[in-house]
């Protein structure tokens, strides 16, 4: 038992200090979160990309710049004008790596749009609907990772994730609803955002099957070594990914209302 926690000091640490950076950026808004945002995603791409083509150092770094600078650009044009800056990086990044390149071109665009979904909705629907998203996407992931190593039980798909069980899996949905439920008593939405919370934690579980069927198929076990006690930027961000990008295709048909809290 102890060495299924034995890295829980340095996961509580540096779990901590993204929790106190995250909130400062989405407490400022503006400028410090539209920067805040754009390192991470290039954070993401360089991940992505060492972790396809470990050789390709300096396409990682090209690569990394040029998703941050187009996420950047894409935050001061009209919608319809970012969607194509959106999407250039994963299609330009197909001559740069040569393995992979389906894995590349999906993971890229899911990272570029998702942080634009997020810095929107910060912007449009108000620091509280984003707030809500990442600690939705939190919650899940805390819930998991405790009941799962103390409950633990049948696997959930052991060839893809073979440490996460479907006590964490549960308990993760169960956290979100809660999560849901606080900020339905300060929404307009009322409690059917507690359904909306489940969805959004379900997606989220998505991600992190994603990002880890990705790892399995290159033979990773962490996208980097960025994070003590997490890995890397993917593998903390992953559900942020599934959650992100799930909002932002429900969004419109949800009834999210803008700027309530």
């Amino acid at each position: 038992m102890a060495r299924s926690w034995e890295d829980l000091t340095a996961r509580v640490i540096s779990g901590v200090a993204m929790v106190a950076v995250g909130l400062t950026v989405i407490w400022l808004g503006g400028t410090a979160l539209r920067l805040g945002f754009a390192l991470v995603v290039g954070g993401m791409v360089w991940e992505l990309v060492r972790l396809l083509t470990p050789e390709a150092r300096k396409s990682a770094l090209a690569m990394a710049g040029t998703a941050g600078v187009a996420l950047l650009g894409a935050l001061y044009l009209p919608m319809l004008m970012a969607l194509p800056l959106l999407l250039a990086p994963a299609m330009a990044g197909i001559a740069w790596v040569p393995r992979h390149r389906v894995l590349y071109l999906t993971f890229t665009a899911m990272i570029l749009v998702a942080a634009f979904g997020m810095v929107q909705l910060r912007e449009v629907s108000g620091m509280g609907w984003l707030l809500w998203l990442v600690l939705v996407v939190v919650a899940t992931d805390i819930a998991g990772y405790f009941a799962g190593r103390a409950i633990g039980g049948p696997k959930f798909w052991p060839r893809v994730s073979p440490k996460k069980t479907w006590s964490g899996t549960v308990a993760g949905w169960i956290a979100a609803g809660l999560v849901g439920a606080v900020f339905a008593a300060q929404s307009e939405v009322g409690y059917s955002l507690i359904g909306l919370s489940i969805a959004v934690s379900m997606a989220s579980q998505m991600g992190d099957m994603a990002e880890s069927a990705m790892k399995r198929r290159v033979g990773a076990k962490d996208s980097s070594t960025l994070i003590p006690g997490h890995g890397g930027l993917l593998d903390r961000f992953d559900g942020m990914l599934g959650g992100a990008v799930f909002l932002l295709l429900i969004g419109p048909w949800a009834g999210l209302p803008v700027g309530t809290f």
